[in-house]
């Protein structure tokens, strides 16, 4: 009979039912041929069988991949009611496919309980499955949110989405956009297909591991493969870009341009694709313990902590499926898009936070915390705490300054500090200190500006820690304020500071410069992390007073404290060093397009500052360059120097900036604003880039003698 009923299906000569009713009679024998000494189908056989019941249904290739392995490590205790329990049978046609509809009962399953008696002990079984596959096709029909379907694989168990995010995928050097899904029982891997002529979006699977399959590859045993880096200049060009487009949508909004509106949003998405492609460079190993190990690329230390309680939480709750996916039916309500929905421009200024205390600790720990904000969705770490060592209730009180640019969050991560290197965390990171807690804090537009400081207590994971928050928009926060007392440092111009001091360089501008380089040089962020505002506040006293002690000060603190006591006397000058008279002239020459009139422009005016001015500014080009030289260590090349420092030694006192003064956008960054910022942090960029500055004699010996002061 079994040879009958192989040739039959071989011949293909009887109708639909025949083959199916001639494909379920060799079947019977299973279940019976366990307890007896019945003869059973071959492997073989059975793989034929099964083979041509997908052929027949038309049943996706995944069904047959998946039935193979199981077939051939068959035994004498599996029924074929197994087999069906354990896959997930998808039969829709392409425009099914496309409609997002799903026939609701699966036709194999329905024949085979149609000709399988109820006594027979595969019949039970094939119920469960005909049940399974037409709650799972089901919930893909339902009109609800698809950001977290549930789909049945097993009696009294669900397939969920319980996160996504897109992400950078690094895939043989080269940054790839992927949207990353991770459901209760495996991590999917998909690409955003390129979709024409208003088809709707659709995915491509890259790869998918089952959770309990997943580890995560520590830095020791995975291959390093360098990260490809994107200039820091053109990622800044694309946030100024996505910056003038949500200006231009608000202005739309309000004229009520609803066309012209759409196309801005889509210039917006794909602006902000780019961005979110090109800037994270933070590695996240995933490995498959039964295959290969695939790299993300993501922005911040908050994310990947996050990606990975997740995956360890689902792992430790229950015993991970072992169910083959359908990743099409996954990934069919699925569709996102690596765009906001948020078109208002952040927040724009300084925002001071102080971190107060800690509470809740279980035990004793070296806890310190670090601040993160966010610039069009890409995060930046902006300040650290020092660490307040073995104690359950550090006790800070540190303030800071942080510059926002388009921001939207706080984040706030606690770690512990690691002393010991054999217990050191290295999965995955540069940073081998552990998290211990994380939160994020909205900056809300309507209620944080004001002169009152808010203060607000953050809970997480069991530990309360206080903060202070107040900010200050752009407009107030960047006037140049000359100071009343003419006998300090700060706000005094600095031709009478280096009169009154008999130098060429201010002395505030030496020490801080020599302290930097003696300690600070392998410092992660120098000049972009914030240092302690009480401490910034003390030197700028301490200096104010001519302090004689001002330099044991220094070197009992901080090292970001010192170097954001730099940055804050170059912002308090009355006048740029570049001068309110020259800054037009600098703007204008950095815009030339001859990269000869460039020069000559660029070098003329620069030899046409007042002479405290330019030797000042040549011994801080000098510096800054050291700097650069160490940023395979501290992280910052000559254009995030130029991004920090830029604004600050340019930007023209009040009577002659270009901030847009519109009461009624206290927040927003006008385009003109845009463009001035660049073109600052370009001209200063422009002097860090050349090698040599040609000077005339009579300015060479100026230079020479004012290094030696």
């Amino acid at each position: 009979m079994r040879k009958w009923v192989l040739s039959g299906i071989l011949a293909s000569e009887e109708t639909y039912l025949g083959q199916l009713e001639a494909l379920l009679l060799p079947m019977k024998p299973l279940k019976a041929a366990a307890t007896t000494s019945q003869p059973v189908l071959t492997v073989t056989q059975i793989e034929t069988i099964f083979f041509k019941v997908a052929e027949l249904y038309e049943i996706h290739k995944e069904f047959y991949d998946g039935l193979l392995p199981r077939v051939q490590q068959w035994n004498h205790q599996q029924r074929v009611g197994d087999l069906f329990q354990r896959l997930n049978l998808k039969v829709r046609s392409s425009k099914e496919c496309k409609d997002h509809t799903v026939k609701m009962c699966p036709p194999p399953l329905q024949d085979l309980l149609k000709h399988t008696p109820p006594s027979h002990p595969d019949h039970p079984l094939l119920q469960d499955a005909l049940r399974i596959s037409q709650n799972f096709l089901s919930s893909i029909n339902e009109e609800i949110t698809p950001r977290r379907q549930s789909m049945t694989v097993k009696k009294g168990e669900h397939r969920q989405l319980l996160k996504d995010s897109f992400m950078v995928e690094l895939v043989e050097g080269a940054r790839k956009l992927r949207h990353v899904f991770l459901f209760t029982d495996l991590l999917l891997c998909a690409k955003l297909k390129k979709m024409t002529g208003g088809k709707s979006q659709q995915y491509d699977c890259k790869w998918y591991i089952p959770l309990a399959d997943l580890a995560f590859q520590n830095v020791d045993e995975s291959d390093s493969c360098p990260i490809p880096q994107v200039p820091d200049e053109d990622i800044d060009a694309m946030k100024i870009k996505i910056s003038q487009i949500k200006n231009e949508i608000q202005r739309e909004k309000a004229n009520k341009g609803g066309k012209l509106v759409e196309r801005l949003r889509k210039k917006l998405c794909e602006q902000e694709s780019l961005l979110l492609l090109t800037s994270p460079c933070m590695a996240f190993r995933v490995h498959n313990r039964n295959g290969k190990s695939y790299t993300f690329l993501i922005s911040s230390d908050y994310e990947r902590a996050e990606w990975r309680e997740a995956i360890r939480e689902q792992q430790k709750k229950r015993e991970c499926l072992a169910v083959a996916p359908c990743c099409e039916c996954l990934l069919t309500v699925c569709v996102f898009f690596p765009c906001s929905d948020d078109e208002s421009p952040g927040l724009y200024g300084f925002l001071n936070v102080i971190v107060h205390s800690a509470s809740g600790l279980k035990q004793s720990l070296n806890l310190y915390c670090t601040l993160e904000v966010d610039s069009f969705g890409y995060f930046v770490n902006k300040a650290k705490t020092r660490v307040y060592r073995d104690t359950t209730e550090p006790n800070w009180n540190e303030e800071f300054e942080i510059e926002l640019e388009g921001s939207q969050t706080l984040r706030l991560l606690c770690y512990e500090k690691c002393y010991n290197k054999s217990k050191l965390n290295r999965e995955d990171g540069e940073n081998s200190d552990r998290i211990v807690a994380k939160s994020q804090i909205q900056l809300d537009p309507q209620a944080l500006p004001g002169k009152d400081w808010q203060r607000t207590v953050v809970s997480m994971n069991g530990i309360e820690v206080k903060l202070s928050m107040k900010f200050t928009s752009r407009e107030f926060s960047l006037k140049r304020m000359p100071s009343r007392k003419q006998t300090g440092v700060f706000g005094v111009k600095i031709s009478t500071v280096t009169k009154r001091e008999r130098s060429k360089v201010p002395y505030i501008v030496r020490q801080c410069v020599e302290e930097v380089e003696r300690r600070g040089m392998e410092e992660v962020g120098i000049y972009r992390v914030s240092g302690v505002a009480t401490d910034i506040q003390a030197l700028k006293v301490a200096f104010d007073a001519n302090d004689k002690d001002v330099s044991v000060m220094m070197s009992e603190m901080d090292v970001n404290a010192i170097a954001g006591t730099l940055k804050l006397y170059f912002r308090e000058l009355p006048e740029p060093l570049f001068t309110d008279e020259l800054y037009p002239s600098f703007a204008g020459g950095i815009a030339l397009s001859d990269s000869v009139a460039k020069e000559s422009c660029m070098l003329n005016l620069l030899l046409s500052l007042p002479e405290p001015n330019l030797v000042t500014f040549l011994f801080l080009l000098d510096h800054l360059k050291r700097v650069a030289e160490n940023e395979s260590v501290n992280k910052m090349s000559l254009h995030n120097l130029a991004t920090v420092f830029g604004p600050t030694l340019l930007r023209p006192s009040e009577k002659d900036s270009k901030i847009p003064a519109n009461p009624t956008l206290p927040i927003s960054m006008g385009d003109s604003w845009s463009l001035e910022v660049m073109s600052q942090v370009q001209v200063l960029l422009y002097f860090l880039q050349l090698e040599t500055i040609p000077t005339p004699d009579s300015k060479r010996q100026s230079i020479l003698f004012s290094t030696e002061v």
